[in-house]
């Protein structure tokens, strides 16, 4: 499980837990956070967390805070943060001997990603709910992905979770940011409209979000 510490990993994080407890095909949960570098960052709460579930957990250190805002000084930095993140990652997870890496992308994130793509770069397109990189040898997978943000948010604070403040200077001032608002305005214009936009993508089998009884299909 990739554990930034926010909300939506920790929340994945305990659901999975909680799932193997009863699921029949039975799995091993190990937690990776890739510290990006920001001074001061303290992943203490988190550690104690992984250790009350009694899960594996490892820190990745780098320095890609300070590649991307002191020697790159990238004017939209999410986008290669985003790679060199997943690279830490998956390098860890092979290292550890998973063969599956879960992300915590939720059903609002999905929808926010489409827009950004249709806005920003002119494409039809997200991200793919499961998908095999075939130079690690990992399937990433996406569990929260029909969870609304807003049941992630409520379940990390009713759950208590010791959910992780994020350093990063561009945190609220991103297109990503911008294109949440956006979705917000639509759906208080247009109730529902996040919903028939994921509809949409699903007729349309949209990076393989098909009919949700064929997404994953034949990954074990």
């Amino acid at each position: 499980v990739g554990l930034s510490g926010g909300k939506d990993s920790l929340t994945l994080l305990a659901t999975l837990h909680d799932l193997g407890i009863f699921y029949p095909a039975k799995f091993t949960l190990k937690a990776i956070t890739v510290d990006l570098g920001f001074p001061d960052s303290d992943f203490s709460a988190i550690e104690a967390f992984c250790r009350e579930l009694g899960v594996e957990y490892h820190v990745v250190p780098t320095q890609i805070s300070h590649v991307i805002f002191d020697l790159r000084r990238e004017s939209n930095p999410c986008s290669l943060c985003a790679k060199m993140r997943r690279g830490g990652l998956n390098e860890k997870a092979v290292e550890l001997g998973c063969n599956k890496v879960a992300l915590g992308h939720h059903f609002d994130d999905l929808v926010e990603t489409f827009m950004l793509c249709l806005i920003h770069e002119g494409r039809v397109g997200a991200y793919p709910p499961v998908s095999f990189l075939s130079n690690t040898g990992l399937t990433v997978i996406r569990p929260l992905s029909f969870a609304a943000e807003k049941d992630v948010r409520y379940f990390a604070r009713h759950n208590d979770l010791p959910v992780f403040f994020n350093p990063c200077p561009a945190d609220k001032h991103t297109e990503r940011e911008e294109t949440k608002k956006l979705l917000a305005a639509l759906e208080k214009e247009h109730k529902g409209v996040k919903h028939r936009i994921f509809g949409a993508m699903q007729k349309a089998n949209v990076d393989g979000w098909g009919k949700p009884g064929d997404i994953g299909r034949g990954v074990e």
